[in-house]
């Protein structure tokens, strides 16, 4: 049976009884999944024509509106195929513009680089050396030709900055959705879907690409020769380190979570076919612990957290909420499963942060309400920050009460500009935004879980140092979705204390910029190598009253 999916032109034949996912992936054509196929997200619609319709045995449907079942959308990860049928993928799977947070708070480092080069003009060549090891030689003087690139790796996204080696400067960059979310949302979702060494080599394969793509794009930008790239540094979490480097993620879902692969390490550039010099090397700076990863390495050398006075919190707000606590300088860190409700995943108008996604809400003094767009366009969903503010502005306008319930707009004092949004769809109470976008109570739930995990960990990591909120100094938010978030609407929603009022910053992707920092100088690495050593990590699931702290921190 044959399977064409449109508008890519791709066919692929498939035993009857196939999923239209399962014929996707065979095809290379990605379609959104985040649940991974377990029929729960909703997200992996696509549309069938009335003949197509037919040859499907269709399930899942009651995910789909009687609108959606009427113009031939099925859930692909639950339609199987009977016979040969045209597929059309919806846009959002097979490409889209994202807003993706590049930037962050750097510190200042003394070039140092693991990578130099040497000109002889006697020989007319220019000996490259890693280290103190000779590992190439290049025709002509080439020793002003010296780049590396240090990378991000998020869960949802992936940034890559090229850096002149002889400056520190950044001279190009290049965003895009990582991949393997299209999949797998989350972090376990990723380490089932490793689970079989099929599925390694497509989450590994796909994210090389994705990078290689990447590399492509901030070479052609900056006119560099990719051959002149001879350091990656690799910064993200546990997961995605084993990921992106071949490696079975397994171990870190299982008892005792030790992870098989801990970074401070150099990799071969070339073997793992990244797209740079072939004597290239990727640089892996140390991870935490199986669920605290490079990425809060990096973040930590960032924002030197390390040498911070006084008290510091550093939360990294995103589906893993990995956060660390310095007091004088001392450290531990912790993470909570967050889950894909930031990214605008689990939500029924929810989307990542590209055009035409709500990212910002706001109830006016006299009840109006603002809004704004990525790319100022018609609102046709809700990314995690619109999403934040909307529930943000709702309890604190009273029309969300402190359990996370929608009022009665009968047995309330609302304003009519607030009541009259409250309306009811297929029988069930939901906030009208716009023409086709809403919040629903079950959208309400999937943020209170998502918050209250992160203020949970919060909560668990101050109590294991015997500190109170209060007396934190400063709260230091990282990462690029949390970049875009708006400190009232974190306090609105309790997942910050008040007492955070006033000492929150915003300091950006400083996974990005800590692999920078790593990129520039080697020192750092021995340093940061053996500072984690010295990092607490706070197992969550240790503290007996774990369930009731989390349960408290569903409250508004």
């Amino acid at each position: 049976m044959n399977v064409v999916f449109q508008p890519l032109n791709r066919t692929v034949q498939v035993e009857k009884g196939v999923t239209i996912l399962q014929a996707a992936r065979l095809a290379g054509v990605l379609i959104e999944s985040p649940c991974n196929a377990v029929g729960t997200c909703g997200k992996c619609k696509v549309k069938l024509d009335q003949t197509s319709r037919s040859s499907i045995r269709p399930y899942g449907l009651h995910h789909l509106s009687p609108e959606e079942e009427e113009q031939g959308y099925v859930l692909s990860c639950e339609a199987e195929v009977l016979g040969d049928i045209l597929v059309d993928v919806p846009s959002r799977s097979h490409g889209t513009e994202l807003k993706i947070l590049s930037h962050g708070q750097s510190v200042e480092v003394t070039p140092e680089t693991y990578f130099q080069k040497r000109y002889e003009p006697k020989d007319d060549r220019t000996f490259v050396f890693a280290g103190d090891e000779l590992v190439g030689l290049e025709q002509s003087n080439t020793e002003d030709q010296k780049y590396g690139l240090a990378v991000d790796i998020g869960t949802t996204t992936i940034v890559v900055s090229l850096v002149d080696l002889g400056s520190g400067q950044e001279i190009a960059s290049a965003s895009a959705l990582n991949p393997q979310s299209l999949h797998a949302q989350d972090v376990l979702s990723r380490i089932t879907f490793a689970s079989t060494k099929r599925g390694l080599m497509m989450m590994y394969s796909e994210l090389i690409n994705e990078l290689n793509r990447l590399i492509e794009r901030v070479t052609e930008k900056s006119i560099v020769n990719r051959e002149h790239i001879y350091e990656v540094i690799f910064s993200g979490n546990t997961c995605m380190i084993h990921l992106a480097t071949g490696k079975d993620p397994a171990p870190l879902g299982k008892y005792p979570y030790i992870p098989e692969f801990t970074g401070a390490v150099h990799l071969s550039a070339s073997e793992h076919h990244l797209g740079v010099s072939p004597f290239g090397l990727i640089y892996v700076p140390p991870v935490i612990s199986a669920y605290v990863g490079a990425d809060i390495t990096s973040g930590i050398l960032a924002s030197q957290l390390h040498q911070q006075k006084g008290i510091t919190l550093f939360v990294d707000i995103g589906t893993n909420g990995e956060m660390a606590l310095a007091v004088e300088g001392k450290l531990s860190a912790t993470s909570t499963a967050a889950g894909p409700a930031f990214e605008g995943m689990n939500i029924t108008c929810g989307m990542r942060a590209g055009a035409g996604a709500l990212e910002f809400f706001q109830i006016e003094d006299d009840k109006t309400i603002t809004t704004k767009t990525i790319g100022d366009q018609e609102p046709v969903g809700i990314c995690g920050s619109g999403l934040l503010d909307i529930v943000g502005e709702l309890v604190a306008n009273g029309v969300i009460d402190k359990n996370g319930r929608f009022v009665k707009p009968e047995s309330t004092l609302l304003p009519a500009s607030l009541k009259e949004r409250l309306q009811l769809r297929d029988g069930k109470r939901v906030f009208q935004i716009s023409r086709q976008v809403y919040l629903t109570q079950k959208d309400v739930r999937q943020v209170q879980l998502a918050k209250g995990a992160i203020r949970t960990g919060i909560d668990l990591l101050l109590r294991s140092k015997g500190i109170t909120s209060d007396a934190v100094d400063r709260v230091l938010i990282a990462g690029s979705f949390g970049y875009h978030l708006r400190a009232k609407s974190l306090i609105h929603l309790g997942l910050l204390p008040d007492s955070f009022d006033g000492k929150i910053e915003f300091i950006g992707n400083t996974s990005k910029t800590g692999a920078q920092a790593f990129l520039m100088n080697q020192s750092l690495r021995k340093e940061m190598e053996k500072g984690v050593t010295e990092i607490e990590v706070i197992e969550l699931a240790n503290y007996g009253d774990f369930e009731q702290v989390f349960v408290r921190s569903l409250g508004f």
